[in-house]
């Protein structure tokens, strides 16, 4: 299986080597046809400490690094 990208923006890097990230998905509400934005943050591993917050990024699915970092950042 295929492992997910997604893109969002950082909010934090205070940690050292993850970043929090906010993504953010549209959606049509099934009976009020209305679109509604639903966000999550996810937090990230980055090795070279080199995004900051404000900065757009993609994250893609990895093994655990620790207790909540599933995902890592592209390098781009």
């Amino acid at each position: 299986m295929p492992k997910r990208i997604l893109t969002g923006t950082v909010t934090s890097d205070q940690n050292e080597q993850t970043v929090t990230v906010l993504v953010e998905r549209r959606f049509t509400h099934p009976v009020m046809k209305k679109t509604i934005r639903k966000t999550k943050k996810y937090r990230a591993h980055d090795a070279a400490n080199s995004f900051k917050v404000g900065d757009i990024v993609r994250i893609q699915e990895c093994l655990p690094i620790s207790k909540t970092k599933r995902w890592e950042v592209l390098a781009d």
